[in-house]
C-alpha cells in the first residue's frame, strides 16, 4: 500500500506565502510523476501543478508566475512553494501521484487526504 502525507496548509494574507509539502510512503518501486490539484467550495478539482520523472513541470494558467513546484526524489517528496497569494487560491489542496507499486509494480493513482488553504484578510 501507499501513503500520501501532505503538511503546510494554513491561513494567510492576500500576497503572502505558503509551502506544501507531501510524502509517499510503502511499497513504492517508482513514482512516475507528482503533482498538486485543489477544489474550492461549489467548484470542481482542478490541476494546479505536476512533475514527472524529468523534471518537466506543468502548471494550471491561474498560477504561472506565482506557484513553483518540485520534487525532491531521493525522500519521495513533492513541495509547492506558493508565492503572491489570492483570496480565490482558497480551496483544499490534494497531493496526487502516480506510483507503480511492489510487487507487480503495475502503476496507480493515489491521492492524499488534502490540506486546506485559506487565503483571507
Amino acid at each position: 500500500q501507499v501513503q500520501l502525507l501532505e503538511s503546510g496548509g494554513g491561513l494567510v494574507q492576500p500576497g503572502g506565502s505558503l509551502r506544501l509539502s507531501c510524502a509517499a510512503s510503502g511499497s513504492i518501486f517508482i513514482i512516475n510523476a507528482m503533482g498538486w490539484y485543489r477544489q474550492a467550495p461549489g467548484k470542481e478539482r482542478e490541476l494546479v501543478a505536476t512533475i514527472d520523472n524529468r523534471a518537466s513541470t506543468n502548471y494550471a494558467d491561474s498560477v504561472k508566475g506565482r506557484f513553483t513546484i518540485s520534487r525532491d526524489y531521493s525522500k519521495n517528496t513533492v513541495f509547492l512553494q506558493m508565492n503572491s497569494l489570492k483570496p480565490e487560491d482558497t480551496a483544499v489542496y490534494y497531493c496526487n501521484a502516480r506510483i507503480a507499486v511492489l510487487p507487480r509494480k503495475y502503476e496507480s493513482e493515489y491521492w492524499g487526504q488534502g490540506t486546506q488553504v485559506t487565503v483571507s484578510s
